[in-house]
């Protein structure tokens, strides 16, 4: 099935759900527009059953998402500053939320608010041609939608410390040594690599994948120790499901698993 809209593209397959940020003329910068449609369109793609993986990618062969809308974020004062702000994160957060895997198919371009999107999902697959930055400071501001957060977390703070404060720019080869990316392929094949790793995780079993990004999500944020209880107690919910009775028998029949999410 197959839709489309001005901003987002959206086109659903055997259970994977792709997004298209659709302003390819603008290298499918963020505006308001295209914020409130990938809010939509996330949270369309939670509440329905049928998807159980989401990728994201960027229209053109240019870009992913090469950062936000400067004429909007010009006008802005202190105060809408900061609600705007908060508006992006609230919408970027969802993609930590959905309860279902997010890959980004990074096609090109992924500066400023296009990284910090990339950098929430789950899964970040990268075409050779891929650059990766957050420029800001040469506008004179900050990351916004959670960049200046998320990075260091997943490559530690010296390294986020120096893409925010020099606004350079690194290629999709140093964004792999660096951990900012899962893998790397050859141009034009980000978005079908991320479509053939959706088809293998939805192999598996969709409470389980959920309750593992639950547990690396909100572990991060604990000690070890509270982490760790968090894993036993979502372990043990596992053990109430039908598909953990269904993986295990599959495993001693030597057949594949028919899951159901349940």
């Amino acid at each position: 099935m197959a839709e489309s809209s001005s901003l987002v593209l959206v086109e659903s397959a055997d259970g994977v759900r792709t997004l298209t940020v659709n302003r390819p003329e603008k290298l499918n910068a963020l505006n308001s527009g295209v914020m409130a449609a990938l809010e939509r369109e996330l949270d369309a793609a939670k509440s329905d059953d049928s998807v159980g993986v989401v990728v994201i990618t960027g229209a053109g062969e240019k870009a992913f998402i090469a950062g936000a809308d400067i004429g909007e974020l010009a006008k802005l004062t202190p105060v809408e500053g900061r609600e705007h702000a908060l508006r992006g994160q609230a919408i970027v957060a969802r993609l930590e939320s959905l309860g279902k895997p997010v890959i980004a198919a990074v096609n090109g371009y992924a500066l400023g608010g296009g990284c910090e999107l990339a950098l929430a999902c789950t899964i970040r697959i990268a075409s050779e041609n891929a650059r990766f930055g957050q420029p800001e400071v040469k506008l004179g501001i900050l990351p916004g939608y959670g960049g200046s957060q998320r990075l260091a977390r997943l490559v530690g703070e010296g390294r986020a410390m120096q893409l925010c404060l020099t606004a350079e720019q690194i290629d999709a080869q140093e964004a792999w040594r660096i951990g900012l990316v899962n893998k790397v392929v050859p141009a034009g094949q980000a978005a079908s690599a991320a479509r053939e790793m959706a088809k293998v995780i939805l192999a598996n079993g969709p409470v389980a994948c959920r309750y593992v990004i639950d547990a690396i999500h909100r572990g991060l944020e604990m000690p070890l120790s509270e982490g760790l209880l968090l894993e036993a107690t979502l372990f043990g919910l596992c053990a109430a499901t039908t598909d953990m009775k269904e993986g295990m028998t599959a495993f001693l029949e030597k057949r594949p698993a028919r899951f159901t999410g349940r």
